[in-house]
């Protein structure tokens, strides 16, 4: 069983009571860190999110088989007031719990159900080089996303484009979607940028990242770029449990060679994960 199985696992038998993201990484045997990255890469979703939405489901399947005390149905989805339980019930769902008990049905609710592991993103990977990369600075345009709302990057991607070629202190060809500043909520930033120089003379609406020197191992992804997910996935849940490395808390990057065409998708993208030295 690997990691995000017994994650699962065990929020699954535990989201009633009181759950942290230390437990469920220690019943994982991962850190924290390698939890929150390989959770969301493998499913989706953030792990508290998710501990979250499976609580708040079932609250709602309870409300609508009539229960008359909503008080107690906050207490046992964990939340210690009627009002902080309906705050994020409505967060949720977009409806109270008491027009749910109402309506006596949980069909038009987004239900978090049980995650099933998706294998068919399994898919073959060549071994990586391992290489010392230098110092990087990145700039570009950037946001706030969860593995929730990823979908927003390729958009980030299309208003950055245009101006690839026409950043000031621009190096080289290459183009870099930089993910750091993750943290245990399952918030990251990414950046859609090129390396710079310097940065000196950038446009104010710019996002700005320095890349220290760092180990990494690099994975080459070869297929349409909207299969870039199954190698993220191969990566955490086949290749490095195996490995004998670890990834480490420091920024990850994909890097898009020159011959990558963005109208068509295709082309070389690599995929640069640092690793513990």
């Amino acid at each position: 069983m690997g990691a995000v199985q017994r994650a699962v696992w065990f929020i699954e038998n535990r989201f009633s009571a009181e759950v942290t993201l230390d437990a469920i990484a220690e019943a994982a045997g991962v850190s924290r860190f390698h939890l929150c990255r390989l959770f969301g890469v493998a499913t989706g979703r953030s792990v508290m999110r998710y501990v979250r939405g499976r609580r708040l489901t079932e609250a709602a399947r309870v409300l609508a088989a009539g229960a008359t005390d909503i008080l107690a149905v906050a207490l046992d989805a964990g939340y210690g007031s009627h009002e902080a339980f309906t705050r994020a019930f409505r967060d949720q769902f977009g409806l109270t719990p008491e027009l749910v008990r109402g309506q006596g049905h949980v069909d038009n609710l987004a239900l978090v159900e049980p995650i099933r592991m998706d294998e068919s993103l399994i898919i073959d990977l060549d071994a990586p080089r391992f290489e010392t990369g230098k110092t990087l600075l990145v700039a570009g345009l950037g946001g706030r996303y969860t593995f929730e709302t990823n979908e927003g990057i390729p958009a980030l991607w299309q208003r950055f484009g245009p101006q690839i070629g026409h950043v000031p202190n621009e190096i080289g060809g290459a183009a870099y979607g930089v993910c750091c500043c993750a943290d245990d909520a399952g918030n990251f930033d990414y950046i859609a940028g090129v390396e710079v120089a310097s940065f000196d003379e950038l446009p104010a609406e710019f996002a700005r990242v320095r890349i220290p020197a760092q180990r990494y191992a690099v994975f080459s992804h070869r297929g349409h770029i909207s299969r870039i997910r199954a190698t993220h996935y191969t990566i955490w849940t086949r290749w490095l449990p195996g490995s004998g490395h670890a990834f480490a808390d420091a920024p990850s990057f994909e890097r898009y060679s020159a011959d990558f065409d963005p109208w068509t998708g295709t082309g070389l993208v690599e995929i640069w994960m640092p690793v513990r030295s």
